[in-house]
């Protein structure tokens, strides 16, 4: 059966705006992508394999999905406890954390290495007294994790903040007046409600630290098979001429990427009609 845009559709202009779309999104996103691809075409299945297989490139990998993982995972318990105390607390200077929250959105990312690099490195305010007592956090995994964690809180942040303001806290108030622990409530009432915000703020976090530089390069150390992120090493190929390379790096970048983002998208979706069903 045909479907009737015109009657059915609550969008005036369905046909230019559908155009607009299709063309914007192919002329942003997918015309890059479609560059990318076509470029790391160039070396052929075995020679794009023998790039991702490096020990150098394997190695970036890990250390950049690992701790953008940690940095994501840490920014949704955080962040989850930053929205839940700027939606349900009231104190003087609220304005002002709130508006703190979006700060890593409005620096430069190089800004935010530097300043990330001068507290957490061994001189550095809060670097040297961890470094008298043996830990050493710059130019290290650790503070490439830091780095992360600074620049993805935002974004579980503002994701949740919407949810918690559409709960009921009605609801709580009768789980209580039932008998039901503060635990048993938010386990049972609270959690499930915000799981899907949860899910996409952590997505959002781990897909903007899988792909920053910036705040990362500086406090990093940036040393092969150690603390070389991706992104970095992407650079490096450019900087070498070695176009074909650089593209089949970030290709890689790409497709874990985007598989990792469908397991998230799937557990959102899930949590989702749970959450309906329910």
């Amino acid at each position: 059966m045909k479907f009737n845009f015109k009657q059915y559709s609550v969008l005036p202009g369905f046909g230019i705006t559908l155009g607009y779309t299709i063309f914007y999104l192919s002329l942003i996103v997918m015309l890059p992508l479609t560059a990318l691809v076509a470029k790391s075409a160039a070396l052929g299945f075995q020679g794009f394999w023998e790039v991702i297989i490096d020990p150098r490139v394997l190695a970036s990998f890990k250390l950049t999905f690992g701790t953008a993982f940690i940095a994501a995972i840490i920014n949704t318990l955080f962040g989850f406890i930053v929205a839940w105390f700027l939606i349900r607390v009231s104190f003087p200077g609220k304005r002002l954390f709130d508006s703190i929250v979006d700060l890593p959105f409005a620096l430069p990312t190089a800004v935010s290495g530097i300043a990330l690099t001068a507290v957490y490195a061994p001189t550095g305010w809060i670097g040297k007294p961890l470094m008298e007592a043996g830990i050493k956090v710059a130019f290290t995994p650790i503070g490439i994790t830091i780095a992360m964690i600074f620049i993805g809180l935002p974004f579980v942040v503002r994701t949740v903040q919407p949810a918690l303001e559409e709960l009921e806290v009605e609801l709580e108030e009768v789980a209580l007046s039932l008998g039901a622990s503060k635990f048993i409530t938010f386990g049972k009432i609270i959690f499930p409600m915000i799981l899907p915000s949860l899910i996409t703020g952590f997505a959002l976090s781990f897909a903007r630290a899988i792909g920053e530089y910036g705040s990362v390069v500086f406090i990093a150390g940036n040393m092969p098979m150690k603390t070389e992120i991706a992104s970095l090493l992407i650079i490096t190929k450019l900087e070498q001429y070695d176009y074909t390379g650089a593209t089949a790096i970030a290709l890689g970048m790409l497709l874990v990427s985007f598989l990792l983002l469908f397991v998230i998208n799937l557990l959102q979706s899930w949590s989702s009609k749970r959450l309906k069903g329910a």
